[in-house]
């Protein structure tokens, strides 16, 4: 055995681990660095959509997450009622609306 500890180059009394804390500063570090790349933006942007659902009026053009476009004829509490060509109204959910284009023009 101390043939091996020669060999490596070190002494035979072991050498133990490093400092306690001292090992779980990358970790902590690659938590911050996740946090501040992913998560933060991802509540940002959920907080923006937040907004904008809350913000549809009766008379908005607006997107479904589906690619419907139309503009808002009747509002509900999760559902919102579209109209995507004359006469022709879908109801579709409120949280897949995914952006407001404009105003229709009265």
């Amino acid at each position: 055995m101390d043939f091996l500890a020669y060999a490596m180059g070190t002494d035979g009394t072991g050498g133990g681990q490093g400092g306690g804390f001292g090992a779980f500063i990358p970790l902590i570090l690659m938590f911050v660095i996740f946090y501040f790349l992913l998560i933060r933006p991802q509540q940002k942007k959920a907080k923006q959509h937040k907004q904008l659902l809350a913000s549809i009026k009766r008379g908005d053009r607006v997107v479904s997450a589906g690619g419907l476009h139309g503009v808002v004829t009747g509002l509900a509490d999760d559902v919102v009622t579209i109209e995507i060509a004359p006469k022709v109204r879908v109801k579709i959910s409120r949280g897949s609306v995914s952006g407001i284009i404009g105003r229709e023009s009265a």
